[in-house]
């Protein structure tokens, strides 16, 4: 046998013993499964909601409760494969998984406690944003989510979070009042604004490879069950008029209004006719942070009256179909890419640059978003936590979908160049959750952290001086 290929054997083998001590390390240890290559359901266990990904890690770590994480953390610890953390799946990036390493995958533990009376929630890391609505929805409240239901609380609240009231009740990470966290020397903490300040600071924007957050606790807002809300559809056609009288609208929109704007398809609702669907549009939506009757038609008017539209399908409706309503265009298993700019206005150049590449989406279920931030977003002091664009006005995300393999180049080079044709107007900043795949984190990673990145640093290195966690937190 040739010396390359001899040594090409011996470590191919030794890779396998590795991962063989590690999997039976876990298997006596874990309460939960313990995933192998091997396993019958490896593929299914692998998957993530973005079917671009497609990583086959060594291990899953099929947790069930706070016991498994530590004992997933300290087996990771001996052996140090390189380490992905899973919560709800639901991220474009798949940080979740990784290549010939360790998953700790938390999307089985779904425990969620509300406290009606203390107005606040407890929920295990692979919770969705739809299950902890529907529980908190019980007693018509709720804590800021994400706009699409699968979508998981983890990632999300650690990223920062986006949702259709931010500027009413802030981001996600902003109604958080405590999380429980593994850190990589296998101790279970709990972090808030009086224990263990840091790892809260870092964990509200910047919670991404600290250690493993197992729950989170979450202040509550009177909201619902039904709420207030706009979804005017333009003609494409006049587009640049409805951006500009909408950004207008939004300078003077009240923090109890949440706008915010799509350039996207029309979607086959039963509601809408026929012969419109599938049509490029101008989405105009909006909620109201407040009780459907109390001054939310006026305070809305401003978003709804911006022209004729094709349709209007304003009123009010449940929070919980508000979260879920967009959540059956974005299927598991398709294709996508998103990334995303912090802006602090809107020029009619820039909104001619967004039209000029929004025109040219490379398929039906790619779309444009604008954002708008503000209100209770920026009342949050700049370095009170790890999010690091409280002043940025709005937020533009370039959201490449597609099914086809065979559409990858041209539907991720879309959004890529549609993406640094904006970046003259930008503030410099960009969004966590919306910044890309794997390759463009070193690229973006000032831009993500701002002047936190120096802090976020310091803190990853006191709670994990070995770096046990340096690859999860390099992953946007």
């Amino acid at each position: 046998m040739p010396d390359e290929q001899r040594t090409t054997s011996t470590a191919t083998a030794e890779t396998a013993t590795a991962e063989r001590a590690i999997a039976d390390r876990l298997r006596l240890s874990l309460r939960g499964e313990v995933i192998d290559r091997g396993h019958p359901g490896y593929d299914e266990a692998r998957a993530v909601w973005n079917g671009l990904i497609d990583r086959r890690p060594a291990l899953i770590a099929r947790c069930s409760g706070t016991a498994d994480v530590v004992e997933a953390v300290r087996a990771a610890r001996e052996h140090r494969p390189v380490v992905s953390i899973r919560g709800g799946g639901h991220q474009v990036a798949g940080s979740g998984v990784c290549d010939d390493g360790l998953v700790i995958d938390l999307s089985r533990m779904k425990g969620v406690h509300v406290d009606p009376a203390a107005r606040t929630a407890r929920a295990q890391a692979g919770v969705r944003w739809g299950e902890l609505d529907r529980e908190t929805q019980l007693h018509g409240l709720a804590t800021p989510g994400g706009e699409i239901s699968a979508t998981g609380i983890a990632g999300l609240t650690l990223g920062g979070g986006f949702g259709f009231v931010m500027r009413t009740f802030g981001l996600s990470c902003d109604s958080l009042r405590s999380l429980e966290i593994v850190t990589a020397d296998g101790t279970v903490r709990t972090a808030s604004r009086d224990e263990e300040p840091d790892l809260f600071w870092a964990a509200r924007g910047g919670g991404r490879g600290i250690g493993v957050v197992t729950s989170f606790e979450y202040d509550l807002h009177a909201l619902g069950p039904e709420v207030a809300g706009v979804l005017v559809l333009h003609p494409y056609e006049r587009a640049e008029d409805v951006l500009r009288a909408w950004r207008d609208a939004t300078c003077t929109a009240p923090e109890t209004v949440t706008p915010e704007l799509l350039l996207w398809s029309v979607p086959a609702l039963p509601v809408i006719p026929e012969e419109l669907h599938g049509a490029n549009c101008v989405m105009v939506g909006a909620v109201y942070g407040g009780p459907p009757d109390d001054g939310a038609s006026a305070a809305l008017a401003p978003q709804r009256e911006l022209g004729p539209p094709l349709i209007d399908l304003s009123g009010t409706l449940p929070y919980v179909t508000l979260q879920s309503a967009n959540t059956w265009r974005f299927p598991d298993g398709e294709r996508y890419f998103m990334k995303s700019h912090f802006m602090d206005e809107l020029s009619d150049e820039a909104i001619r640059t967004v039209l000029d590449w929004d025109s040219r989406r490379p398929t039906p279920e790619s779309l444009t978003v604008i954002r708008t931030l503000g209100g209770a977003v920026a009342r949050v002091g700049p370095d009170d936590s790890a999010f690091a664009h409280r002043s940025a006005r709005y937020n533009v995300s370039f959201d490449a979908g597609w099914q086809d393999p065979a559409l990858d180049e041209a539907a991720i080079g879309w959004a890529r160049s549609a993406w640094d044709a904006l970046r003259p107007f930008s503030s410099g900043g960009t969004y966590v959750n919306f910044a890309g795949l794997g390759e463009d984190a070193s690229e973006l990673r000032g831009a993500v952290f701002g002047s936190h990145e120096e802090r976020l640093e310091g803190i990853r290195a006191a709670y994990d001086p070995e770096g046990l966690f340096a690859p999860a937190a390099r992953r946007p």
